[in-house]
């Protein structure tokens, strides 16, 4: 709680909510929690009370982050971050509060990137995937939509389900920020397991790291990783992909391994205690690190 007893208001529009203006409370919200501060979320666009904001977002219609607002609909926008993208609310909040959040700069780039531009784009009518068919993907912004009351509904909670949703993004950021924080511990191992590789085509870990971006982007060499797998449930062998924008693997498990498991994977592969093969050709496993060294060994060479 703050030592002044001074509730500090956060501002946004009422009616119909999206992602934007969602993440962008809750980033808000973490943020003024860890200072001691007392906050409350008011949903409103009436030009009086929009003066007693402390922060505005996606409300007001002006870019001021000196003076806390983050606003995006004025005239001109607000500007774009660093992959082009216009800001909503949630990335003109999270340029300005997204290091201190994440705990790092480039904790907060990942972030910045895996999850601000997303909802970026889509508050701004940028679309990012083209879809194949009639089916499109199923966005966090879907889901947020889905929580907006329909015609048929009374829409008298809609400030009580916008809170809701808040809850639900702040969990959200929590987990990007561990993951990233996690992620950025991990790198140096891997790297380093990359150096001391005699073979740079096998990259041997010695924890479930997050290592497909950092050995995808870093080096052209490895076809396959080895490492132990969770929950003391053997060690896998995944291939490295040719780019992170789809499947294609630089180099696939061998053809006869596909779907095979135990017995049979033991017989076509000699490696003695194989137990799995993806039919895909991107994973497959042995109880031990040498078996699954070893399969690995067997795919380079095939």
């Amino acid at each position: 709680m703050s030592n002044n007893n001074k509730v500090v208001k956060l501002i946004t529009h009422n009616g119909a909510f999206h992602a934007d203006d969602i993440f962008s409370a809750a980033a808000l919200g973490m943020m003024l929690e860890r200072e001691g501060e007392s906050y409350e979320i008011i949903r409103s666009r009436d030009p009086e009370a929009l003066k007693t904001g402390d922060y505005l977002f996606d409300v007001g219609g002006i870019y001021d982050e000196n003076a806390n607002r983050f606003d995006h609909h004025q005239i001109g926008g607000a500007g774009q971050g660093p992959q082009g993208i216009e800001y909503s609310s949630f990335g003109l909040v999270w340029k300005k509060f997204g290091e201190k959040l994440a705990g790092s700069k480039r904790a907060a780039e990942i972030i910045q990137k895996k999850l601000c531009a997303p909802v970026d784009a889509a508050d701004n009518g940028i679309d990012l995937a083209i879809p194949k068919s009639e089916i499109t993907p199923y966005y966090i912004q879907t889901f947020f939509h889905s929580m907006v009351p329909t015609w048929k509904e009374d829409d008298s909670k809609t400030d009580e389900i916008f809170l809701d949703c808040v809850s639900f993004a702040r969990k959200i950021i929590d987990r990007e920020i561990l993951q990233a924080q996690s992620f950025l511990e991990g790198e140096k191992d891997v790297l380093e397991a990359y150096e001391t590789s005699k073979d740079k085509r096998i990259i041997i870990l010695d924890k479930n790291y997050p290592f497909e971006h950092i050995v995808l982007v870093n080096f052209s060499e490895p076809l396959y990783v080895v490492f132990p797998r969770k929950a003391g449930n053997g060690w896998g062998v995944k291939a490295v992909r040719k780019n992170p924008q789809n499947f294609e693997n630089r180099k696939d498990l061998p053809s006869s391994w596909a779907g095979l498991t135990d017995q049979e994977l033991q017989k076509v592969t000699g490696v003695p205690d194989a137990v799995f093969c993806h039919r895909a050709l991107f994973m497959a496993s042995a109880l031990s690190k040498e078996g699954a060294i070893k399969l690995a060994q067997i795919a380079v060479e095939s």
